[in-house]
């Protein structure tokens, strides 16, 4: 891998575009043995290495050698239950169930469904439950209407 990276950081002198190491991670995925291998280096400092990282909203974990999308889960799920609850306050403030289907759609779904064919085949049963429990809230009165 120190290979790769010194010639990644040539070619990005080359093409004169800076990488930032400090914004470079490292992370091992599979087994491992007793001995792990060298931190790599790039651009002349020691990149990060870390078992989760968030990449385009998308936190990946490898802890225990292997990907997991709890952190993810947890992630998504704390963030649209907030925004449930905002829904919750539009509903009470009197706001149209037009607007608020409206808003649901364009504000908690994308939160839920950002990605999802690289994450959700892997998710446990608790997880899926987890997600579809946001989904299902009946707090707002939105499950008897049809959301496209």
């Amino acid at each position: 891998m120190q290979v790769y990276s010194d010639e990644l950081a040539q070619q990005s002198e080359q093409a004169q575009m800076n990488i930032n190491s400090r914004k470079t991670k490292e992370m091992l995925i599979g087994s491992i043995s007793k001995d792990p291998p060298p931190h790599l280096m790039l651009c002349g400092a020691t990149v990060d290495r870390v078992t989760t990282f968030k990449l385009l909203v998308i936190r990946v974990s490898s802890h225990s050698s292997d990907l997991k999308w709890a952190d993810h889960v947890d992630a998504i799920v704390s963030n649209a239950a907030s925004r449930v609850h905002f829904l919750k306050q539009l509903k009470r403030a009197g706001v149209p169930i037009r607007d608020l289907l409206h808003f649901y759609t364009a504000i908690v779904r994308p939160v839920l469904e950002y990605a999802c064919p690289v994450w959700h085949s892997s998710l446990t049963a608790g997880q899926c439950n987890a997600i579809e429990n946001i989904q299902k809230r009946d707090e707002i009165g939105l499950q008897s209407y049809r959301i496209r």
